[in-house]
């Protein structure tokens, strides 16, 4: 048992330390800066994408290359407006598959294999927009009149 005792008549409990480092970092350097000197070195900081601004002046001095990472939000929306495009172009499959059923189950024979031509031109339309993107324009302007048009 520890019977050691402090001048309060307290025990003193003896606590673990961490296990050494074996090289500690224990020289350190000041640099000053001026003002423009220092929003060049926060715009550098910022470009490089790094979190700690100790780990950037470190590889800075020793010569580590500098990484910039850009991100252009015209380019991001753009892909992000694509995507959305991609994902209700295949979302169309499906649906088409609901309206062909639908239209089997509540028209007469005659009736649904109208609605399936005129279904099956808007279809070919969508793939030319797909595969011939500069006509995709004037196809839809005229696939305009049917966006009201809600197929579930």
């Amino acid at each position: 048992m520890n019977n050691k005792r402090n001048r309060g008549g307290r025990r003193v409990v003896e606590r673990k330390r961490k296990n050494p480092k074996l090289d500690p970092a224990t020289n350190r350097y000041s640099v000053n800066f001026s003002s423009e000197e220092y929003v060049r070195f926060l715009k550098m900081f910022d470009r490089s994408g790094m979190t700690s601004k100790l780990a950037f002046i470190k590889a800075r001095i020793f010569g580590e290359p500098f990484h910039v990472v850009t991100f252009d939000k015209s380019q991001h929306e753009y892909y992000a407006k694509l995507s959305d495009f991609h994902a209700q172009f295949c979302m169309v499959g499906n649906n088409y598959n609901q309206t062909l059923k639908e239209l089997k189950c509540h028209f007469s024979e005659h009736r649904a294999m109208a609605l399936v031509c005129k279904l099956e031109k808007y279809m070919m339309q969508l793939v030319q927009i797909h595969y011939c993107p500069r006509k995709s324009v004037n196809i839809l302007a005229k696939l305009h009149i049917l966006s009201g048009l809600t197929i579930v």
